[in-house]
Order: C-alpha cells, then structure tokens, then sequence
C-alpha cells in the first residue's frame, strides 16, 4: 500500500524556508541549530547521530507556515518496511544513539523522529503541543516523507505515542515495538490542573542538572557515574532551545497521553521489550501489557534498567530485526555486529 500526500506542495513552498532556517553544517561539524553544548558531548555515537539530525518541512492545520521538524533520515531507502524511533518523555532522537546504528547497519530503513515539543525542530512560532497535534504532526510527516505502512517502535511514553498513532491510524502502521512502555498513567493528572505560573516553575525544574542526575541514576542498571553524567549532558540539550519551557508546558496543561482505553483496540502485531531491573515502571506492566494486547510477544532483557535502547542496543535490535524479519521482510538481513555498542568516553566528561 502507498499512501500520497495532498501536503506535498505545501512541503515544497517550505523548502525555501528550510533552506535558510536549517543552515549548513558550522564548521564544528554539527547542525547549525544544535546548542553549542553539543561540542562538550564526548560520546562518539552521540557526536555522529547529531551530525546527522536534520529538520524537514511538514506541513499541519497547527499553524500557517510549515513545522521545521528535526529527526535522522536513513542514509538510503530500502523499499523495504520503514522502522520509526519515536522517544520517550522530554527527549530527543539522540536517544536512539545505539540503536539507530544497529537497525542502519543490517540493512533496515531506519527513522528517528521528535515528538512535536521535543527534540530539535524549530518552534520559534509555537504550535499546540497536547496528544492530538503531536498526532496530526506525525502523520503528516509520514504522509509527506515516508508515504508507505512502517513498523513504529515507542520508547517509554513513545509508547503511548505509538499507541495513539497506531489506533487512529491503523493503515499506517503494520507492527508496534514497546519498549518499557508508559502507557497506564492517566496523562499528566493533577499536573493539568496547575496555574501557570506554578506549572512553568515546575518545568524549569525538569531542566535541573541535579533532578536530571536523579532521573538518570533511576533509569539505569550498573552504569558509571561517568556514563551517568555524559548520558544526562545528551538528555538535557534540547532543553536548551528557547521554546522548550513553553512547549513542556502546555503539553502539561493539556493533559498529556491517556492511552489506557486504546490498548486493547491495538490490532497490530505487537513486540513487547522490558528492562527486568526497571526502576521507573515495574516489569509487571510488562505481562499486563502482553495479556491487554492479543497479538503481542514479551520479551524482557535481564540485567537492564528503564531504557534497554541505551543500555543493551545489541540485545534490543537483534529483538526488532527478529521481530521484523518474520514478519516477511524481502531481504537478507545481515547478522548484527558482535561487539558491544557502548558509549565511547575518551577526553573528560563535562556536565552541560
């Protein structure tokens, strides 16, 4: 099945506005529109997937002119299914570091997308950020750029995000991969209720390197405090661009995702990925998750906290290319590479 864009004008009366708001790469190596804090990243994955993000025009009924939306495109299309990263709460498509390369490198047409809000696109004109726009926003990137069914893999929220998008879009999307998913929370609860000031004060908080240390400590299993510490730099760079407060706060108020009623409408083949050791939302969602959606498989990493695509991205795409594979994929998947995919921290780390 193809799918055509009726945006696709649109998309190009953007590119002129793309063309000057994108900028070449500085000489730094990295997208003009990355925070300069990128340079004190030593992570060699995360120095090569920023060099990569890019912003695409898409166009929405959110706002007039076209959403310069950042995201890593593949380096060529296969022909095959496409394979969508979406992350998780307040992240970026760095959060796919390990991954990303993983997928890339046997042979998938892979895509790491920001969520509307998140991530490194442009927002200086602010679009509504609740469920609903990051929803349409989606799918009007897919209809613009990917155009055919893909396999859509959440991470944490992500996974409600893939959830919500696969639910109201069931053409677009013929496998789900859910990875620790934060998916039986009823949106942002009493959150939504904040006056606005209060609300704002209490996002600003979210950008604390010390909250963010916190966070990190409970996410991982058996990391270095050094690991830790570059790890929550990567974390915290989007929050460095102007409109972030804004766009975290209004997706606050709004509610955020409540996908519990949706769960059991998933008709999609389902793969299921749990760290046994996560801190952030036990493993015994996991099985409730594999007994609410029929056509589900559960597979759950041991030794592996929150975030599996981190911490085991060997273990996590070997998972999706099974998954992916059997569900009659038209080439030959090379075996993945056998070292470790592990973050390589060779100068002194800086805290951002």
């Amino acid at each position: 099945m193809m799918f055509t864009s009726s945006t696709v004008g649109g998309v190009f009366r953007c590119s002129a506005i793309a063309q000057r708001k994108n900028g070449d790469k500085a000489e730094r190596g990295f997208p003009e529109f990355l925070p300069v804090e990128i340079e004190r990243v030593r992570d060699r994955a995360t120095r090569r997937m920023a060099q990569r993000i890019e912003r695409l025009p898409v166009k929405t009924s959110l706002l007039e002119n076209c959403i310069l939306s950042s995201c890593v495109k593949p380096l060529q299309r296969t022909g095959g299914r496409p394979v969508v990263l979406l992350h998780g709460f307040d992240s970026s498509c760095l959060e796919w570091r390990y991954t990303f390369p993983l997928l890339e490198d046997a042979g998938l047409e892979t895509w790491a997308v920001d969520v509307l809000g998140w991530g490194f696109s442009d927002l200086e004109q602010l679009p509504p950020c609740n469920a609903t726009s990051k929803r349409e926003h989606l799918y009007q990137f897919f209809r613009s750029y990917i155009t055919r069914p893909l396999v859509l893999v959440g991470a944490s929220l992500g996974a409600a995000v893939a959830i919500d998008f696969a639910v109201n879009y069931p053409e677009f999307v013929s496998e789900l991969v859910l990875i620790d998913a934060s998916v039986y929370a009823e949106g942002t609860g009493r959150l939504s209720r904040l006056p606005r000031p209060m609300a704002y004060t209490g996002v600003s908080l979210l950008k604390s390197i010390p909250l963010r240390l916190v966070a990190s400590l409970g996410m991982y299993n058996n990391s270095s405090l050094s690991t830790i510490v570059d790890r929550t730099s990567v974390s915290l760079l989007h929050c460095l661009l102007p409109w972030w407060d804004d766009a975290t706060v209004d997706f606050m108020l709004s509610g955020g995702y409540n996908v519990i009623a949706d769960i059991n409408q998933v008709k999609q083949k389902t793969l299921i990925i749990w760290g046994e050791d996560d801190r952030i939302i036990s493993s015994k969602f996991a099985k409730k998750l594999h007994q609410d959606i029929p056509n589900s498989i559960l597979h759950m990493i041991p030794d592996c906290g929150h975030v599996p695509h981190i911490e085991k991205p060997n273990a996590v795409a070997s998972l999706i290319l099974d998954f992916v594979c059997k569900k009659g994929a038209t080439q030959q998947i090379p075996e993945l590479r056998k070292e470790s995919y592990r973050p390589d921290l060779d100068t002194p780390l800086h805290i951002l």
